[in-house]
């Protein structure tokens, strides 16, 4: 008995290889694990890390400095006729009454080179303002104003700090006598930071201080909206008949691997494709929304038709042979049935396909989309540059001041790429239906 039960038994030596590959194996999904976790938690370090770089970088361009001076209106810079014609008080020489209020409020200064480094603590746009005021309410003039005027970028920087008033004089863009000139005036209450309007309401400049994104937001806004009008039907229109309609052929398989191929083609060759054809044949304005569009839809077609093909394959057949034995036709049933409950799919893989062209500079580059362009656009033919462009060219520049605008700028399309990605989340949790 005992003999034929001890036979039964496996060999101990066996027990305790399995054992041990046991433990090697749990050692290594323990490893595994372990390397999944460090990527994941190195992954959000590294994007955190890129996070509060360009926040602390971008934060204080929201806020813009300005200096309060007593601005006398007077009446013979002014309006040396008093007929009070617009054109007349348009023209008029607002900066000589902006050099006057700060020779009065720093009567000790007289000499020309000082007189001059004084007026350049002012913004060169402080006259535009004063001008807009005086057209705004003509009783202004002949009167003494408290006014808020913009600053200089240099002055801008130094009072929220990014220039150290501690380094030697030969270290700093301020020299002592500008400096002792803002600490005298920030002394008296007259240096003040407010939000920075002028970067949500102007288009680009050369002078930091009078830099915006209203024209970028509008190129990119023109840009996405057409983009959107000509990518979302032909890319549903082209999902519905390659799924549902197109024969099994060769043909057709090579045109599926076409459009899987295009949505990994490097996006400057759409700009190549778009800079030969739209502008070289068919002579679509350049540093246009219309001509930006067209490249875009090119490069986000290939998504677009992806992600509605994927979401028509989600209908369950049983959707269809229900409609067609009601006696609807395939193009009913398509239309009818298939189609509004692919619809979410097919919103979501538009929205993404929008995010990306709204991201994208290298094909805008190809077509004109870098000049520098001062006026916000009006239309889709106005010469425009979109925002991730206008970062590229803040980026370029050494100043100071255009580095604390291009963290911002991307601080702005970040928001806007997490929102509409967000979005797309939103939109497929709220329509979709599950099987």
């Amino acid at each position: 008995m005992n003999k034929s039960s001890t036979a039964g038994a496996p060999p101990r030596r066996t027990i305790e290889i399995v054992n041990a590959s046991l433990k090697r194996r749990y050692a290594r999904e323990r490893r595994f694990r372990a390397l999944g976790l460090t990527a994941v938690v190195l992954g959000v370090f590294f994007v955190v890390l890129l996070f509060a770089d360009i926040i602390g970088k971008g934060h204080t361009a929201f806020q813009q400095t300005y200096v309060r001076l007593p601005v006398t209106f007077d009446a013979a810079v002014i309006d040396p006729s008093g007929t009070g014609d617009p054109e007349v008080l348009r023209q008029a020489n607002y900066g000589a009454l902006i050099r006057a209020a700060l020779r009065e409020a720093f009567p000790e200064v007289t000499e020309r080179r000082e007189i001059r480094a004084l007026g350049a603590m002012i913004s060169v746009g402080a006259p535009s303002h004063l001008r807009d005021q005086v057209l705004a309410d003509r009783g202004l003039i002949g009167t003494t104003q408290e006014v808020w005027l913009l600053a200089d970028d240099d002055i801008d920087m130094l009072v929220k700090g990014h220039i150290d008033r501690k380094l030697p004089e030969s270290e700093r863009r301020v020299n002592d006598q500008t400096l002792g000139w803002v600490e005298r005036l920030e002394s008296e209450g007259r240096v003040a930071k407010r939000f920075n309007t002028i970067f949500f309401t102007h288009g680009t400049s050369r002078e930091p201080e009078l830099a915006g994104i209203a024209g970028a937001l509008a190129g990119s806004f023109y840009t996405l909206l057409l983009t959107l009008l000509f990518s979302f039907p032909i890319g549903v229109g082209a999902a519905l008949y390659l799924e549902e309609f197109a024969p099994k052929n060769r043909w057709t398989d090579l045109i599926e691997v076409n459009i899987n191929n295009l949505a990994a083609v490097p996006s400057i060759v759409f700009g190549l494709l778009g800079l030969a054809v739209f502008i070289g044949i068919f002579g679509v304005p350049r540093s246009t929304p219309l001509v930006a569009a067209l490249v875009l839809t090119l490069m986000t077609l290939p998504t677009i038709i992806i992600a509605s093909r994927a979401a028509l394959k989600s209908v369950p057949p049983s959707i269809r042979e229900a409609a067609l034995g009601v006696g609807a036709s395939p193009l009913q049933t398509q239309l009818h049935h298939v189609l509004p409950l692919a619809m979410p799919g097919m919103l979501t893989g538009s929205i993404i396909g929008m995010a990306q062209a709204l991201g994208e500079t290298a094909p805008l580059l190809m077509i004109g989309m870098i000049a520098f362009i001062v006026d916000i656009p009006s239309g889709f033919t106005s010469p425009s540059t979109v925002l991730p462009v206008q970062i590229f060219l803040w980026a370029d520049s050494p100043e100071r001041a255009f580095v604390e605008r291009t963290s911002a700028a991307i601080m702005v399309l970040l928001a806007f790429l997490i929102l509409m990605n967000l979005s797309a989340v939103l939109l497929r949790r709220r329509f979709e239906r599950r099987w």
